[in-house]
């Protein structure tokens, strides 16, 4: 698949199919994650893949009572290692935000490319999935997404954005 086309059609999927995602397509997937850029290659990240039922369920509830989440045959929780670099001269210990984003990111975008849908979820109570997934206390949960094939909803071109005029600037703010 086109690379522009895997941007321009990647959509956040709530309804997914019980379909079993096959080892090789996850491995795939879980590679363009690894070889994310991150700052002096520090990569600070984990991804904690998770298929059991119950635990999915107790991950939905974490994440605002979003039952779609457990639909899913897995959920990825991605967590980031606080590593003492205060990127831009004031991001502190939770610099690793980028880090772990553009991980992430490649994941997401691996996954639409393989004909997976997810859904980026920033909505959880950090403690209560960490409890849930026994994280240790150095490390925080950066996003979670379901991973699986989408039910109903198909891949389509995004809805209204703003101009390139509106979001760009050149030389000068």
């Amino acid at each position: 698949m086109d690379f522009y086309e895997v941007i321009r059609t990647r959509r956040s999927i709530r309804s997914y199919k019980p379909d079993p995602i096959p080892d090789h397509v996850l491995r795939r997937i879980l590679e363009a994650a690894r070889i994310a850029p991150s700052g002096s290659n520090r990569q600070p990240w984990k991804f904690i893949i998770v298929k059991d039922e119950k635990i999915k369920e107790r991950l939905a509830d974490a994440c605002g009572h979003q039952s779609f989440i457990a639909e899913a045959p897995i959920v990825i929780v991605a967590c980031g290692y606080n590593i003492h670099y205060n990127r831009g001269g004031y991001m502190g210990e939770m610099s690793m935000l980028v880090d772990v984003s553009i991980a992430f990111t490649h994941l997401i975008l691996a996954a639409r490319a393989e004909g997976l849908g997810t859904c980026w979820i920033g909505l959880f109570d950090n403690e209560k999935v960490k409890e849930i997934l026994k994280i240790p206390n150095e490390v925080n949960v950066v996003a979670i997404t379901p991973l699986g094939y989408p039910r109903n909803e198909g891949f389509s071109e995004p809805g209204p954005r703003k101009s390139l005029d509106e979001i760009i600037s050149v030389d000068h703010f």
